[in-house]
């Protein structure tokens, strides 16, 4: 057997664990800032979708990231609602665009869920880098999460050019692209964190109040002493 047979081996490992960094962070630090609940749950989704086009096209190896794809996002979307993340509007794309799913294959059957598979990725990034890129200060975002996407994705671009497959060609394509603007946006975030002015209060003995230095320093003209 040819040993790219066993890409879809690599990208489990890193998919299994996917999700589990940014669970880890929005438990730890209650911070949701940058992170789309419409990602997560539309992960779950197209994961579910991707489960069913597997088991058609006998991609056994290929289960398990789907299956743990599809577990951890959705269980990263309970979190985000469970914090307010969760809005009516962005829920009923959601509902829709996964009526969308079972209606292709009802009707074209694996074929029609293949086509639309080939944009379900781009479908599902897009709220994220919406959200990343629209947010401030998107301090929430895990870049353990997205490094990990970037690797699954780029086992699956490898697969999908051996297997000639375009579906798979495009998920990759797409991945690589998201996950690496995804990680440009959490590096300039740090980068402005690292520059930012820090406040610092001092005590003024003689005065008996306390003064902040940083950003603030400048609050306005100082009168100068007089010598007398």
């Amino acid at each position: 057997m040819n040993a790219l047979e066993y890409t879809p081996i690599a990208a489990t490992a890193f998919a299994v664990p996917q999700f589990i960094p940014q669970i880890l962070k929005l438990r730890g630090t209650d911070d949701a800032a940058g992170v789309s609940w419409s990602w997560a749950a539309l992960t779950g989704v197209n994961n579910v979708a991707w489960l069913s086009y597997f088991i058609l096209e006998r991609y056994w190896t290929a289960l398990v990231p789907s299956s743990s794809a599809t577990f951890l996002a959705g269980t990263l979307a309970i979190l985000l609602t469970c914090r307010g993340q969760a809005k009516l509007r962005p829920a009923i794309l959601v509902g829709g665009w996964a009526a969308i799913l079972v209606t292709a294959y009802l009707v074209a059957g694996r074929t029609g869920l293949g086509a639309l598979l080939t944009a379900a990725f781009a479908v599902q990034v897009a709220p994220s880098l919406w959200t990343a890129y629209r947010t401030p200060h998107p301090t929430g975002i895990s870049s353990g999460t997205w490094l990990l996407i970037l690797g699954e994705l780029s086992c699956w671009l490898t697969f999908g050019l051996y297997r000639s497959d375009p579906r798979l060609i495009a998920l990759g394509i797409t991945g690589v692209t998201a996950s690496t603007l995804m990680l440009a946006r959490i590096r300039q975030t740090r980068r402005l964190d690292t520059h930012a002015p820090s406040q610092l209060t001092v005590r003024c003995p003689s005065r008996g109040r306390a003064r902040r230095l940083g950003s603030d320093r400048a609050s306005g003209p100082r009168t100068p002493a007089r010598a007398g």
